[in-house]
């Protein structure tokens, strides 16, 4: 009886010692130190990304040491622009930007490149267990040649007689687009959520933005390359041993009805859903078992409530049971081996609609701090996606958001070998990645909710990024830094090579994927 209550004495004390449950940014920046296995406080968690601060405060465990003697280098190396604290409140506010011009030396037009971003970014924490976060950017860019002819191929489809047109573009990991100026783009977007953790196996999380699964660069599951999208999360951890993550998303295809009562029709929408089940049998290794599904919400005239088994927590029920013409099913596994020896592995597979023809896996690899360098990180990945796995019999239930694939930003049939690498000293730092990909039977509009007749592709990709920089801040990856990008792309229809030099001044929150 003793034991009992010392345990349940010690559980709320530690309940109410907790006052960040903020979920921790998902940059590359962020992840990198997330799964860094030299640090004797390694995750080993489920890899369901955001993970909370008071699982695991990156912000706390890299944090600036070093000794300030004005306030404002204090600011500038080591907190936000405001902050604000009592005794059941904590409220920070910075500024957010990423200002950048570059030139593409292969680009004949002579354009110049930019990105304009400006925002806010505000986190609080409430009492003990509840918090919030929330940001807002507005942007203005121009982009190189393989970038816009991508972003503008995905962008706001129109009805036209029987058919759609295709109008402005759309940005991973922002938001639908207007012109500006000269093959510029202008587009705002906001994300947010709010956490509150009543106990403490228990974490109901809620909001606008973007979700991740793996301990990788990509995911073949569900990653945050599209567009962020209202959702409720449930993470329950049952036991030690075993933790379950229930999710639940509304997404739109960027279809225009064609018939609307408003000034500007709406959007088609679709439900999402994920069960996420995982095994810890060892401290250092999780083995989980995923579902994803796609729901139907009418079509182009009608609009009807989603299935009830929408809401069903347990998997393979729902898929089993309705029509392919109802929902389009992803099933798979995510592994991740922690070992105390600075090494990670790591890898997924997934099938849709339980064939296994139809299939995606990954497997890949992190090290950290080789040669006796402390903050250096290696990583090796290999992806591949077979023909037609996100596709669904009714296209507007692809695995896809805003017409942008929510798993793997290249969508399907391909191969693809990453490597990443980056070094950091004092407050500089380098980061090198390369990607290699093999295409077979490809079309970058496989994924869109309406078949546009265009005919595949074979070819090869080259991509390699260098980036050098200066980190003042860690809590707001606020750097300066100079970039080269070379993309070289060979295929049946296109021959175009991109040797792009780009300097910047930015706040890394989010990632915006252009390695593709």
């Amino acid at each position: 009886m003793k034991k009992i209550i010392l345990t349940y004495g010690f559980l709320f004390v530690a309940i109410q010692l907790i006052a960040q449950q903020n979920t921790q940014l998902l940059h590359s920046y962020f992840k990198d130190q997330l799964f860094n296995t030299a640090r004797s406080e390694t995750y080993v968690g489920s890899s369901f990304l955001p993970v909370l601060e008071s699982e695991y405060n990156i912000n706390y465990i890299t944090r600036d040491s070093s000794k300030q003697y004005y306030d404002f280098t204090e600011v500038l190396f080591k907190k936000h622009l405001l902050e604000a604290k009592g005794e059941n409140y904590k409220l920070t506010i910075s500024p957010i930007f990423d200002l950048a011009m570059g030139k593409d030396l292969k680009d004949t037009t002579h354009s110049t490149l930019f990105q304009n971003t400006r925002g806010l970014f505000i986190e609080g924490d409430l009492m003990k267990n509840f918090s919030f976060m929330t940001s807002v950017y507005e942007n203005q860019s121009r982009f190189n040649q393989y970038e816009t002819s991508y972003y503008s191929s995905l962008g706001e489809m129109y009805p036209q007689g029987a058919n759609y047109i295709t109008q402005n573009a759309v940005i991973p990991g922002a938001g639908r687009t207007k012109p500006f100026k000269t093959n510029g783009f202008d587009y705002a977007y906001a994300i947010g959520n709010i956490v509150y953790h009543p106990i403490r196996a228990l974490a109901i999380i809620a909001g606008n933005s973007a979700q991740f699964i793996g301990d990788g660069h990509r995911s073949v599951l569900l990653s945050d390359n599209s567009v962020s999208a209202p959702f409720f999360r449930i993470d329950y951890k049952i036991s030690n041993k075993w933790e379950f993550n229930y999710l639940r998303t509304k997404l739109f295809n960027l279809m225009r009805r064609p018939a609307s009562t408003t000034v500007e029709a709406y959007y088609e929408t679709k439900g999402y859903s994920v069960n996420y089940l995982t095994y810890k049998p060892i401290d250092r290794f999780s083995v989980s078992l995923f579902e994803g599904i796609i729901w139907s919400k009418g079509d182009s005239i009608t609009s009807s409530r989603v299935h009830p088994l929408f809401y069903n927590p347990i998997p393979l029920v729902s898929g089993l049971i309705l029509s392919k013409e109802k929902v389009n099913s992803l099933y798979g596994l995510n592994l991740s081996f922690a070992l105390k020896s600075n090494h990670r592995f790591y890898g997924q597979f997934g099938f849709s609609n339980l064939s296994i023809e139809h299939a995606a896996f990954q497997i890949g690899y992190r090290g950290y701090n080789y040669f006796g360098l402390k903050d250096f990180m290696f990583q090796l990945e290999y992806n591949n996606v077979a023909e037609n796995t996100y596709n669904s019999a009714v296209s507007r239930l692809n695995y896809s958001a805003y017409n942008l694939p929510i798993a793997h930003v290249k969508g399907n049939a391909f191969q693809e070998i990453l490597l990443r690498t980056n070094y950091s000293y004092k407050r500089m730092y380098l980061d090198v990645k390369a990607n290699y990909y093999l295409l077979n039977n490809f079309s970058s509009v496989s994924l869109l909710p309406v078949n546009k007749q265009l005919p595949t592709t074979d070819g090869t990709i080259l991509l390699t990024q260098l980036e050098l920089g200066y980190r003042f801040n860690k809590l707001m990856n606020f750097s300066i830094f100079g970039t080269w990008l070379f993309r070289n792309e060979q295929s049946d229809f296109i021959d175009l090579t991109t040797n792009q030099f780009t300097i910047g001044l930015r706040t890394g929150l989010l990632n915006h994927y252009n390695d593709f």
